[in-house]
């Protein structure tokens, strides 16, 4: 099968391609230079030069591939409007098939979850951040499937990856808020996998969230690094936070439980890769001599 893939250069995206590359899948990457179209070919991916914005580089794409997965965004103004047209130009190159598309989210668009546990139907209070994603969501579900991605972690990328490089180069992780919060995680293989399977399955219509574990407090993530990095941990109130990263801190707040087996049941999708805090003491995180 031919996977056009956006994204391919990513953190998230170098991942699914090699997973799917293992199961015999040719991929074919988005790269917006000649510098990532040569990252692109040493990974063993065919470059296709394009952009996000660019519709028509997309459309032909799509049109050419067997299955396309969405795994890019462009963060920053104007984010929900060219994430839009840019799935809506795949829709148009796969329109009058059954190729799928295989659209990535991520659990932000569920809201603070209250100290409960969301699943699939769970309904959506999307913080400001991510307050456009539910309609592209419904836009990429007219055609293919969409997967929530917790907090993804794993081979020293992540979240958890900027908390680590924080405790070393400056010798304290910022916390927003009192680290009382909960978030959701998944290991970046644990993502790509299941992609895969998505890939080789074809459900349409479908949403699943992607969390691998149970939920977790900052604080105990934080204080973890920490102790891995002989740093401390260091609350940062919400309204300073603010002023540096904008409606992003309101994300970083949330209380986010989040577990689901509909993946499982559908697509015998289970975890099988470290805990998060198992991850960091004995992992890709931990600084080797």
């Amino acid at each position: 099968m031919k996977v056009f893939l956006t994204g391919a250069t990513g953190y998230i995206g170098r991942v699914v391609a090699e997973y799917l590359q293992k199961a015999k899948h040719t991929v074919t990457g988005l790269a917006r230079s000649v510098e990532s179209a040569a990252n692109l070919r040493d990974l063993g991916v065919e470059p296709h030069l394009g952009d996000l914005r660019d519709a028509a580089s997309l459309r032909a794409a799509a049109a050419s591939a067997d299955a396309v997965i969405h795994a890019a965004i462009a963060w920053g103004p104007g984010a929900g409007a060219i994430d839009g047209q840019a799935v809506r130009a795949i829709q148009e190159g796969l329109r009058g098939s059954p190729r799928l598309l295989v659209y990535t989210s991520g659990v932000w668009v569920i809201g603070d979850t209250q100290g409960r546990v969301a699943g699939e139907l769970t309904r959506l209070h999307p913080p400001a951040v991510v307050a456009w994603r539910p309609a592209v969501e419904q836009l990429a579900l007219e055609t293919g499937t969409v997967v929530r991605a917790a907090s993804v972690f794993g081979r020293g990328g992540g979240r958890i990856g900027e908390m680590v490089r924080h405790a070393r180069e400056n010798k304290v992780i910022r916390v927003v808020g009192n680290g009382g919060n909960h978030w959701s995680f998944v290991h970046v293989d644990a993502l790509a996998d299941l992609y895969v399977r998505i890939v080789q399955r074809e459900p349409r219509g479908e949403l699943f969230l992607a969390a691998d574990g149970p939920a977790v407090t900052v604080r105990t993530v934080a204080d973890t690094v920490a102790a891995m990095n002989d740093s401390r941990v260091e609350i940062w109130p919400l309204d300073e936070a603010r002023k540096e990263l904008g409606p992003v801190a309101d994300a970083l707040v949330m209380d986010q439980r989040i577990m689901s087996t509909k993946a499982g049941r559908l697509l015998g999708w289970g975890p099988k890769w470290p805990f998060v805090l198992d991850e960091i003491r004995s992992g890709t995180y931990v600084e080797k001599s």
